[in-house]
């Protein structure tokens, strides 16, 4: 093997693992300034301000407890919906790469095994891709905007063991545990990344804050905010 083919499947990893650090790291960030910029605007003391460093922690992870709590309370369906989507997709996909991995080392066990039809192998985007069309497709025909948070989970489901055998849909083989199969890795993450960005950025958190942390103002502008957008919806 020439040293550039050799070369490959480790620059593959470390891209892949790289994906996965920014992907989750940025998650991570995005959590913790929200915990910093309710320790700044809540009740919590500052760091200068008291020597009860871990009570005053505390204040504030429970007061961004509380802020995700309300904002998801007035979210719009459409917003609900999409933290649904994002979690049922990061949670399947984390779910089936960890379950194929250790079928892999250990050989099939307990519920873990492939799924056979005959000498046919049915991988797991088939389900996926089912799930995702007929989620997807129930949504489109529904006039009930309500069902829509529902339906985003098995649509999430769906398109997670979609994209989690990617590299083999477009490869046309069985490349999953190949270099090419890394690619299957790095479209979820970059999906996983785009989600987060929409779930985590939008007015969820904000509209929290409002009603959490701006007193009695705050809040009776997020039942003004939240009896609009219901009015809203009435008249669709």
């Amino acid at each position: 093997m020439s040293p550039l083919r050799e070369r490959r499947p480790l620059a593959l990893r470390r891209r892949t693992a790289a994906a996965g650090v920014v992907v989750f790291g940025s998650t991570l960030a995005v959590l913790a300034g929200e915990v910093a910029r309710v320790w700044r605007r809540g009740s919590a003391p500052r760091l200068s301000e008291t020597e009860h460093v871990l009570e005053a922690a505390a204040t504030a992870a429970r007061e961004t407890g509380q802020v995700v709590r309300s904002g998801y309370r007035q979210a719009t369906a459409r917003e609900t919906a999409l933290l649904a989507l994002l979690s049922s997709f990061t949670l399947t996909f984390s779910f089936v790469r960890t379950t194929t991995w250790l079928m892999r080392r250990r050989g099939e066990f307990g519920p873990f095994r492939s799924v056979r039809a005959g000498d046919l192998h049915i991988h797991h985007f088939v389900p996926g891709i089912l799930l995702a069309l007929v989620s997807g497709g129930v949504s489109i025909l529904s006039r009930d905007e309500s069902l829509d948070r529902w339906l985003a989970i098995p649509f999430g489901i769906g398109s997670a063991l979609t994209l989690d055998e990617f590299a083999l849909l477009l490869e046309l083989d069985d490349v999953y545990w190949s270099e090419e199969g890394l690619l299957s890795v790095q479209m979820a993450f970059g999906t996983m990344g785009a989600l987060s960005s929409w779930a985590l950025a939008r007015r969820l958190l904000r509209r929290g804050e409002e009603a959490v942390l701006a007193g009695d103002g705050g809040a009776a502008a997020a039942v003004t905010a939240a009896t609009h957008t219901n009015g809203a919806g009435a008249h669709v």
